[in-house]
């Protein structure tokens, strides 16, 4: 700008803003990109490391007695304690979903229940009672049946009570008994879930002395003191009844390494298969035991795994399928070969849907 006679003057040069010119973005020297193996569904199906399939799913049913009865279970949603007539039905229902295997835990009437736990050894009993209508009807589906006392028991515990303790060798010589009584009914896989020490081996010299060389066992190899078991409680009647609690004889929640103690003793004591229970919160334990022995290992996702996603699922928290679905893959990543779990059937038939089925 030039300046006369004090004034400015405006110049005559007139400058013409010029845009950049255009330069394309930036490109990453990127020789791998896994996105690539993620950009349509069909990609992400052919990469995918782990698979849930109906192979991987055992049903965990409640029976009770009576007749054409369905009776909700109201800690969880979705789930009933049946008559021995729907439980036949819906064994014929697993059987057409593909499921391999169900499982059976009675609600015993509290007038059968003893300080002894007498009623496991009846042969006449709910779960042996259920055993013979089942295998009648569908017998080529698997039966996996509980060896425990609490359903049994006036205070609740997995074994005898003396003197306010849990007596070890003496609660083991019945439970060989119980399995003894489930295995003459038909039953396909003894699961001893009580915890006491030696009680794999006593049921296998068990079963094997009597003949049931082709009985399998599922043990409840590391089994937690756990706040999550409370819904199944509940439904097999045992809430109300239980006295103190189980610390002296399920594992501590702090501890690993002897989870994998555990689990050596139930291999060399005879177990076919091996499970960890509760499922979710203890992902770690079932890595380790089944990187440490590569044994048919199992996850429980217990009923207050169970219940926590149908709550929020309820409450709109949570989309219901995607949740459920999530979540037992996650047992299959960290190292399952199945899960017992009350989605089963649920997960089973959106399997067959996404199948086309």
């Amino acid at each position: 700008m030039a300046i006369k006679y004090g004034r400015p003057i405006e110049s005559r040069v007139r400058f013409t803003e010029v845009e950049p010119e255009a330069r394309p973005s930036p490109g990453l020297d990127l020789t791998t990109r896994p996105r690539r193996n993620r950009r349509a569904d069909w990609a992400r199906r052919m990469v995918r490391e782990s698979v849930l399939t109906t192979d991987d799913l055992i049903w965990p049913m409640f029976i009770t007695d009576g007749s054409n009865a369905r009776t909700p279970v109201p800690s969880m949603p979705g789930v009933e304690r049946l008559t021995l007539d729907h439980v036949v039905r819906e064994a014929e229902r697993a059987a057409k979903l593909s499921i391999p295997c169900i499982a059976l835990f009675p609600y015993t009437d509290p007038k059968l229940r003893d300080e002894d736990g007498n009623e496991a050894l009846n042969p006449e009993n709910l779960v042996c009672k259920a055993l013979r209508a089942i295998k009648k009807e569908v017998p080529h589906i698997g039966i996996l049946c509980d060896v425990a006392l609490d359903p049994y028991t006036s205070h609740g515990h997995d074994g005898l009570l003396r003197d306010g303790v849990i007596v070890n060798d003496e609660t083991v010589a019945v439970l060989v008994k119980q399995a003894l009584v489930e295995a003459e009914a038909g039953a396909d896989i003894i699961a001893p879930s009580d915890m006491m020490d030696g009680r794999v081996g006593a049921i296998r010299a068990g079963l094997d002395a009597a003949g049931f060389l082709d009985v399998q066992i599922m043990a409840y190899t590391a089994k937690y003191a756990s706040a999550f078991y409370g819904p199944f409680r509940d439904a097999v009647g045992s809430s109300k009844t239980l006295t103190g609690d189980k610390r002296t004889y399920q594992m501590d929640p702090g501890n690993t390494d002897e989870a994998l103690r555990e689990a050596e003793l139930d291999v060399a004591e005879g177990a076919d298969m091996i499970m960890v229970k509760p499922g979710m919160p203890y992902l770690d334990i079932l890595w380790r035991i089944k990187e440490a022995f590569g044994m048919p290992t199992f996850a429980y996702q217990v009923s207050g795994e169970y219940s926590m996603i149908m709550a929020a699922v309820q409450n709109g928290w949570l989309e219901g399928d995607r949740a459920m679905t999530e979540a037992l893959i996650a047992f299959k990543r960290a190292g399952a070969d199945g899960v017992l779990t009350y989605f089963a059937p649920k997960v089973a038939e959106l399997l067959r849907r996404q199948s086309g089925g």
